[in-house]
């Protein structure tokens, strides 16, 4: 499988001086198209951080952030962005979607943002609406669907320019656990069988556990890494109070 993030050395520090916070400290990683990766770690870890830093949403102060072989660190803010909405799909806690815009409307936001014509970009909405279970809610506003139902609109969103990286932060954090337990199947789904690379950020061992490698950020630093078995509720054993 094709390495979509190479992460070398990636070092992030907020402030100067005495007052320095080192957020992330040399991290090395790489996730191959296919793959799952989930990133757990108590708060103010890093996790958000290098969530943002392999996004583009935010530089690093060293280190080097490669998407599909290209370096993030020089471009400029206008082709940052283009390869946002073009190479990399998010997903966040509270869903974000446009409260005055449908299921079909939200999804094909970002090509629409991207100059796609309105009827294609319609069609490919409902396209990926349909894959992610969505197919007879097409229409519906946000305040008309669960939960668990506007985050599948918001993944359709984030799958709908075919990007080959899909960054979620907390994306069950905000759903009962028959929903959260969804979520996580559909992303284990976007990895294993449509071939996404899929890194997530999570504090809730359960739903760490539907990824294929778990990683484990301490003060900055990835400290651990493990391999859940299928189904394993705590995959690394942690009590509660390690990842909170």
């Amino acid at each position: 499988m094709s390495i979509v993030i190479q992460v070398e050395n990636l070092t992030k520090v907020y402030g100067k001086g005495e007052t320095a916070v080192t957020a992330l400290d040399h991290v090395n990683l790489s996730v191959s198209a296919g793959e799952f990766v989930a990133v757990m770690g108590p708060s103010g870890c890093g996790k958000s951080t290098l969530l943002h830093l392999i996004g583009g949403l935010d530089r690093p102060t060293a280190g080097q952030v490669f998407i599909e072989g290209q370096l993030l660190n020089n471009l400029s803010d206008e082709v940052l962005t283009r390869l946002r909405r073009q190479k990399i799909g998010f997903v966040f806690q509270f869903y974000n979607l446009i409260p005055v815009l449908n299921a079909t409307e939200n999804a094909a936001l970002p090509l629409l943002l991207d100059g796609t014509k309105p009827d294609k970009a319609k069609a490919r909405a409902q396209e990926w609406l349909q894959r992610v279970g969505l197919g007879d809610r097409l229409h519906s506003y946000p305040d008309q669907l669960s939960g668990g139902q506007q985050q599948r609109v918001a993944i359709a969103r984030a799958l709908v320019a075919e990007p080959q990286l899909i960054l979620a932060d907390e994306p069950t954090g905000n759903l009962d656990s028959h929903a959260a337990d969804e979520v996580a199947t559909l992303l284990r789904q976007i990895a294993n069988e449509w071939g996404r690379a899929v890194v997530m950020v999570t504090h809730a061992p359960h739903i760490a556990s539907y990824a294929d490698r778990i990683l484990f950020l301490k003060d900055g630093a990835i400290v651990n890494e493990t391999r859940p078995e299928p189904g394993h509720a705590d995959p690394a054993g942690l009590e509660a109070s390690e990842v909170q």
